[in-house]
């Protein structure tokens, strides 16, 4: 049996050779190529533009949010048995006398308050997110070298990270929204830890001091202009909850401060 005899170009092989013969050479003349610079601030890194005004719309869980449920309530909260009994015991004029009134008012909590948010950076790898209701101060922190997290606070130590998209993508809460034009960026995902206890309603539900709180924050572009972000929080805690408590925060940008008027935590 007879096989075809291929005829291969010399030429392109002896150029390939001669690139080979060189590449020794020429790594020796200009060296390594040079490292990575430092990794840019996370404010001239964001993919997003997360600063300005911020005012809640609240189109859900009116009864909780809008005013204070009953002792008890604790619908939707996955509260175990032990996180049940606390809430059965919720005194508010306690938390008055003990200088507690905030205890609703914590980072895991916060982003559900109805109310104006203000968002700045503090500096190049902090974002700062002040609230009007409650007049609380949370700190982002982004990059290595982090500052150290302190005695446990009402808001905890927060370490932020941006998100990239991928392929275009929108982030994860630019999906699905209806009549709504997606942020191309990504987002900022945020983890807190360091909390003092506290509520996650004012009724008295309960978060432990071993609380986790883990944010994804994402924007939209409606089409009639405006800008919307979704604040998705998940608070995890082993002592009083069964599972994680989710929830869904939307937010509409305004144009200026105008309705920001900072006021004292309520207990009830």
């Amino acid at each position: 049996m007879k096989f075809p005899i291929l005829k291969i170009p010399v030429a392109p092989l002896l150029a390939a050779a001669a690139a080979l013969s060189l590449s020794a050479p020429a790594f020796a003349q200009f060296g390594p190529p040079p490292p990575a610079g430092p990794p840019r601030p996370a404010k001239a890194a964001a993919p997003i533009d997360l600063t300005g005004y911020w005012v809640s719309i609240v189109t859900e869980d009116w009864r909780f949010r809008m005013i204070t449920a009953p002792k008890g309530d604790t619908e939707g909260v996955p509260l175990n048995q032990a996180g049940t009994r606390i809430a059965a015991a919720w005194d508010p004029a306690k938390d008055i006398a003990a200088g507690e009134q905030c205890k609703s008012y914590g980072a895991p909590a916060i982003m559900r308050v109805p109310g104006r948010f203000h968002i700045t950076w503090q500096d190049d790898n902090t974002l700062k997110i002040e609230t009007d209701a409650g007049t609380q101060t949370r700190l982002l922190h982004f990059g290595a070298n982090l500052p150290p997290a302190g005695k446990p606070s009402l808001q905890g130590y927060s370490v932020a990270q941006w998100v990239m998209a991928m392929g275009g993508r929108a982030g994860r809460g630019g999906q699905g929204q209806p009549g709504a034009l997606a942020q191309r960026g990504g987002s900022l995902t945020v983890a807190t830890t360091n909390l003092r206890p506290g509520y996650l309603r004012k009724n008295g539900a309960p978060y432990s001091a071993g609380a986790v709180v883990t944010e994804y924050y994402d924007l939209t572009h409606e089409l009639n202009g405006s800008t919307w972000m979704i604040v998705k929080t998940i608070v995890t805690d082993p002592t009083y909850l069964y599972r994680p408590f989710v929830t869904s925060t939307n937010l509409r940008k305004q144009d200026d401060a105008t309705g920001w008027s900072p006021s004292a935590c309520e207990a009830k």
